[in-house]
């Protein structure tokens, strides 16, 4: 599905927000577990040739989710107006990209993690040119993934590992040596559903 940025901003705004995320596994526990307010960015970049979706690789040194591919964000701190203000300083604190450079358009639903964390998605336009500085000791790499390719339910595998002695299953999305996986995966799924994919 080939979206422009004005065809995003119509899908979005006519779409009914969903009342839940859509998890790759069972959700067992995962409500009482994730008490700790947390957004991301969902960085949408318009290029004129076609749109794509930003991402982050963590550094290597990384307590949690070491090396992992993620979107820019992180917790919420209490002087934060809300999810939108935590989603843009966490990444202007990232990758160096002022919050007036996005526009925001709309909230996913919460994305409930097994690791604490209630986050929230916050989709956002971005024109290029993108002149960001990453922050070197939290991120590794900086990439970007065409948006139809991750619209494409082709593309949106599940997979089943052992994670701290039980079995869960998850998405996947690989593209070009990278693996979205887990929570990013999943939120991408979310957008997926949201925009009508």
């Amino acid at each position: 599905m080939e979206l422009d940025a004005a065809a995003l901003r119509a899908r979005l705004a006519r779409a009914a927000p969903a009342a839940s995320s859509i998890y790759g596994d069972d959700g067992a526990g995962r409500a009482e577990a994730a008490v700790t307010p947390a957004a991301v960015l969902v960085p949408i970049i318009t290029h004129a040739e076609a749109l794509t979706v930003l991402f982050t690789r963590r550094t290597a040194q990384l307590k949690a989710h070491s090396g992992q591919v993620s979107f820019p964000g992180g917790r919420a701190e209490p002087g934060d107006a809300g999810p939108e203000h935590t989603a843009l300083r966490e990444t202007e604190e990232e990758i160096g990209l002022p919050a007036a450079r996005v526009e925001v358009l709309a909230r996913l639903p919460d994305y409930l993690t097994r690791t604490g964390f209630r986050v929230t998605p916050v989709i956002g336009l971005v024109a290029p040119p993108l002149e960001l500085v990453p922050d070197s000791r939290e991120v590794e790499e900086v990439f970007e993934v065409p948006l139809a390719f991750i619209l494409d339910p082709r593309n949106q595998r599940r997979a089943t590992r052992e994670l701290n002695g039980r079995m869960a299953s998850y998405y996947v999305i690989e593209h070009h040596g990278h693996t979205i996986w887990g929570a990013t995966a999943g939120m991408l799924v979310n957008l997926a559903a949201r925009i009508g994919a």
